[in-house]
């Protein structure tokens, strides 16, 4: 049966080129090979319909990409199962790709785009591709495969305008000098990888609001490198209804309303901006614990989730981390096992204060040593020239006191201080309003109103938990 089919497309052909001396004697022959070769008919050909698909401006699920000729095929003969193979210009070697088509000639736009960006990744930018169309000749149940010819083709996959950062603010940034809403700062920057933003659309960001009802919107980076920190200037991102608290919802680059936190607390606030989505959940948080706090007690450790940092003393003797401080969340043990029988975590570094950082999702962590925390200002004993070095006070395993760095009996000016690591400034603790923070370049604030002799506790721990007391005698 296969034999005949062949041979009346063969006689098909040969009423147009007739001169061809059995160019298609091969038709005839049953095929030896896996994979078929396909066959050319005389004026039956693809036309291509559009030499551009930009598949984000496409409204329907499918687009036009060719036309079939209307040359005759024998009697009995239906096409069937068209196909496009595209592969990128003057790529030959490039793995071809196939997606499907109608007789028709139109093509699902998710397929087109999920092919374009197989080749060059989701960013909205057209590329050149070679379009090769195929499809079969069928009659009773066997099938010929037909080369309809193949055609230049621009594509740009779907993909919607996605910013290199974003910057979170509304109520919970207001203080008595800054306005939350049109004023930007690191901290308000959301977090992302270093992976191209359309391979990796997700971004996130940690915040604490200390009262209810507060409201918020995402001003792009774009805005911002412009100058433009107006919260509702063109390009802001928000809920599309003003005032919306859901946890989860939609987003909008186009008449961006206000979202709205609720209930004060620590929150994580992520962005998919490949769909425009948020999601917003309690801030999770990480703690250690270890021979060095005696087990029962906790070291804390601030983060999004997958990076944490905190200040603490750790030994040789062991230590886990821990979602919960009281074991009843998920422990990471030894190389990050969460088994409930997962060993300690050992360091091989000598016992001492080190800044930790913790990655669960590389699972390691790094150790950075801190030999010493001293006070630096215009209200210290030495000013901004030198720092005058705390004292540690280790854990207390009877009182369960200690984890502070202390300064007793030291006078101070009225002025401005904050507090550094290792006599530099790539480590910094200062006031935040009114709020104790570490960063590289932490805020300070005069926060000695008044000179006099004082015991100083400084609390180094995380950010949202470290805190520093001023007694003054």
């Amino acid at each position: 049966m296969k034999k005949k089919i062949l041979y009346s497309l063969a006689v098909l052909a040969s009423v147009t080129l007739a001169s061809c001396n059995g160019d298609y004697d091969d038709w005839a022959q049953p095929q030896h090979n896996p994979q078929e070769e396909a066959i050319t008919i005389p004026g039956f050909t693809a036309t291509p319909v559009a030499q551009s698909i930009d598949c984000s401006s496409v409204t329907t699920d499918s687009v036009s990409i060719f036309t079939l000729s209307e040359a005759a095929l024998p009697e009995g003969f239906t096409l069937d199962n068209a196909r496009l193979e595209i592969i990128p210009q003057g790529e030959d070697n490039a793995i071809k790709k196939n997606v499907n088509a109608s007789i028709e000639g139109k093509s699902a736009v998710a397929d087109l785009s999920e092919v374009t960006a197989s080749f060059y990744g989701k960013r909205p930018i057209a590329h050149p591709f070679v379009a090769h169309v195929y499809l079969n000749a069928v009659k009773n149940g066997d099938a010929v495969l037909i080369d309809a010819g193949k055609f230049n083709l621009e594509m740009t996959p779907k993909a919607p305008f996605i910013d290199s950062g974003y910057y979170l603010v509304g109520d919970m940034f207001n203080t008595e000098d800054v306005d939350g809403w049109n004023t930007v700062s690191a901290k308000q920057a959301f977090m992302h990888s270093d992976k191209d933003v359309y391979d990796d659309p997700i971004f996130t960001i940690t915040f604490e609001t200390k009262k209810a009802d507060q409201y918020w919107k995402i001003i792009p980076k774009a805005n911002v490198d412009a100058g433009n920190t107006d919260a509702s200037a063109a390009g802001v991102v928000g809920p599309k209804v003003d005032g919306e608290d859901s946890m989860t919802g939609s987003l909008t680059n186009g008449d961006a309303k206000a979202g709205k936190i609720a209930k004060a607390g620590k929150y994580k606030l992520t962005l998919n901006m490949m769909d425009y989505s948020y999601t917003i959940e309690e801030a999770p948080e990480l703690y250690m614990k270890g021979d060095a706090n005696g087990w029962d007690g906790y070291d804390y450790l601030a983060g999004d989730g997958v990076h944490f940092t905190g200040f603490m003393y750790l030994n040789q003797n062991g230590f886990k981390f821990t979602t919960a401080p009281d074991w009843s969340g998920t422990g990471y043990g030894e190389n990050f096992s969460t088994a409930p029988d997962a060993g300690n975590i050992v360091m091989t570094e000598p016992a001492g204060y080190y800044k930790v950082d913790v990655d669960l999702s590389a699972k390691t962590y790094t150790l950075t040593p801190i030999t010493s925390i001293g006070i630096i200002g215009s209200a210290a004993p030495n000013g901004w020239d030198s720092d005058v070095d705390l004292t540690y006070v280790p854990y207390n395993k009877e009182t369960k006191e200690g984890r502070y760095w202390e300064a007793k009996n030291i006078k101070l000016k009225a002025g401005e201080c904050k507090f550094r690591a290792n006599d530099a400034w790539d480590m910094q603790w200062g006031f935040d309003g009114d709020k104790f923070v570490f960063s590289n370049n932490a805020p300070q604030k005069q926060f000695v109103p008044e000179a006099g002799t004082y015991d100083i506790k400084l609390y180094a721990w995380a950010n949202g938990y470290a805190k520093c007391k001023f007694t003054k005698k």
